[in-house]
């Protein structure tokens, strides 16, 4: 599968010739000017005789109200229709110019546009490109081959595929020292970098080349995954208090040049070519501009402040661009779940902005491996008792307060059409799903053993989902939860893996106001005694009692989740 990279290669110099054509800055920044844009082509799909491809050009000019890319053919290639972008050709010459809607092209700003075309023979890519008459950077990011099953950088197509997984030593002594914590001590577990500090290590824990360094002490002769959540966007859980981060709302320039530019530069050192790096970028945030603006009931200020503003999106697109550069890296998005998500009005919405969002910053689509669902969440991963498709009593199970017209029960079936709504928006058709099962196992004794009463819809669906919550909305250290299916690649069509990116055992939050110097505050879904809002019903909130502070050591929730896992611990 081909994933090119984006980068800006700001540092290759361009020859020049008697078409205008622009230098890079020299490295002594003398004698030369800026590099006005750069231009990705990448080719998508390709057959017999026809192909896709994919074009992002970004500008490193003045503004724009209006845009063109020219490029040649130096083979028979022939444009049969585009999108996002009016494409003309004329013998070999193509010219692709802005629509109505995308002529605005700012300053560092990005377009993305897509065309069907025919070929025989070789399908060569252009090896030149201008904007607005200037000759751009070219970004190869590497082998563009779709033929090639590895991609730039040998990226495979699953990284979990046929590889261990890192187990973080710092989360696996928390566990072995929980009375039958042993028993789960050994499993991977993603690496949460949720703040500047964490890059370093906090409080003399591991930094994260402590991390790497134990990752390839781990490796050995095999192939490893190890799996970072890069958490920390500007105005971070704009819905929520108790993971509300250390950036404010406008501290883009922070997010990009303390945070992610030094995990970028870490993440490169050769000396980590060899892990499989797993990203999971940003969770919690692009669904809130969706779900949590503008005049539903459900909307925040903050949110509003967000889409306004543009941060997550810019934020998540230079995550995915800058980390994407990095060879073995695998980008996955955050992706919400199916009880925030699956919604008709919150489905096709949510795919389009994560698009916007990977056409950001210089990032593209092929940036992105995959999406992640379920991320430090408690939806279970299949209802066995009952489908969408079911009726009870002349209704079906949609009608339940449950259910609550939702288009779906359980996060496999969720991630699976979900992955084919993406596909559809202008991704990979490879990409791949990960589902967060450290804490969906729903066990022990309160797991029905079969749908429930046929009463009426709501005894059908109450007294038969594994799913135990009181609310679907609750999120906060869930009463009740189990541990999930352990850690497996490739377990379902569509599904790259089985993680528990989240830790078992690390709090949501605190269950009441406790100070700390980690910007996270006191969320009222985090105290069992709150009658909640209208995002969980205005229910109570079925959290746990004398919770810490979110990523702090909560022992009573992690023998909780092994006294109800599912598959149960031996």
């Amino acid at each position: 599968m081909s994933r090119t990279r984006t980068a800006l290669l700001a540092a290759m110099a361009l020859v020049a010739g008697a078409t205008g054509t622009a230098y890079a800055v020299a490295p002594d920044g003398v004698g030369a000017a800026a590099v006005p844009c750069t231009v990705s082509y990448q080719v998508q799909n390709q057959w017999d005789t026809g192909f896709t491809a994919a074009v992002t050009v970004t500008n490193l000019g003045a503004a724009k109200t209006s845009w063109a890319v020219k490029w040649s053919y130096a083979g028979n290639q022939r444009v049969t229709s585009g999108w996002n972008a009016k494409v003309t050709q004329s013998g070999s010459n193509v010219t692709a110019a802005n629509e109505s809607y995308n002529g605005t092209l700012a300053t560092g700003g990005s377009a993305s546009f897509g065309f069907q075309g025919t070929y025989s023979g070789s399908n060569a890519i252009p090896a030149t490109f201008t904007l607005d008459g200037v000759t751009c950077n070219v970004d190869d990011g590497g082998p563009t081959d779709p033929t090639d099953p590895t991609g730039p950088g040998d990226r495979v197509n699953n990284p979990y595929s046929g590889a261990k997984v890192y187990v973080n030593p710092e989360w696996s002594a928390k566990a072995a020292a929980e009375p039958g914590g042993n028993r789960v001590a050994n499993q991977p577990t993603g690496v949460w970098l949720d703040r500047i500090a964490a890059i370093n290590g906090v409080n003399g824990g591991m930094g994260l080349r402590d991390h790497l360094d134990a990752a390839l002490a781990q490796k050995g002769s095999g192939e490893l995954v190890i799996q970072l959540v890069i958490y920390n966007l500007p105005g971070r859980d704009c819905a929520a208090l108790a993971s509300n981060g250390e950036l404010g709302p406008t501290e883009i320039g922070r997010y990009k040049t303390e945070y992610i530019d030094p995990i970028a530069a870490i993440l490169s050192d050769a000396k980590y070519a060899p892990l499989r790096i797993v990203t999971t970028v940003e969770i919690d945030s692009l669904p809130n501009l969706v779900t949590n603006t503008g005049s539903r009931a459900t909307a925040t200020p903050e949110c509003d402040v967000m889409k306004a503003n543009g941060n997550y999106v810019k934020g998540v697109g230079y995550a995915l661009n800058k980390l994407g550069d990095v060879g073995n890296v695998y980008n996955y998005v955050d992706a919400g779940h199916h009880g925030w998500i699956g919604w008709d009005d919150n489905f096709g919405a949510s795919a389009d902005v994560f698009h916007d969002a990977a056409t950001a910053e210089g990032a593209t689509p092929s940036d992105v491996h995959g999406f992640i669902t379920n991320t430090a969440n408690y939806s279970a991963l299949k209802e066995n008792n009952f489908t969408i498709n079911s009726s009870v009593a002349g209704k079906s199970v949609r009608e339940s307060k449950w259910v609550d017209w939702n288009r779906y029960v359980d996060e496999l079936g969720f991630a699976q059409a979900f992955r084919n709504e993406l596909v559809s928006t202008g991704f990979d058709t490879n990409i791949g799903m990960l589902i967060d099962t450290s804490r969906n196992g729903w066990g022990g004794t309160a797991r029905p053993a079969g749908p429930g009463a046929t009463t009426s819809v709501d005894t059908y669906i109450d007294g038969g989902r594994y799913d135990r919550r009181i609310h679907i909305g609750n999120w906060c250290n869930q009463s009740g939860a189990g541990l999930g299916e352990r850690p497996k690649a490739a377990p379902e069509s569509g599904i790259d893996a089985y993680v528990w990116m989240k830790p078992p055992g690390e709090s949501d939050g605190a269950s009441k106001a406790i100070p700390n110097d980690e910007g996270k505050g006191f969320d009222r879904m985090c105290d069992p005694t709150y009658t909640g809002t209208p995002r969980n019903g205005n229910n109570l909130t079925g959290a746990l009692p004398d919770a810490p502070v979110s990523g702090h050591w909560f022992s009573a929730q992690f023998q909780q989740l092994m006294r109800n896992a599912y598959p149960p611990l031996s």
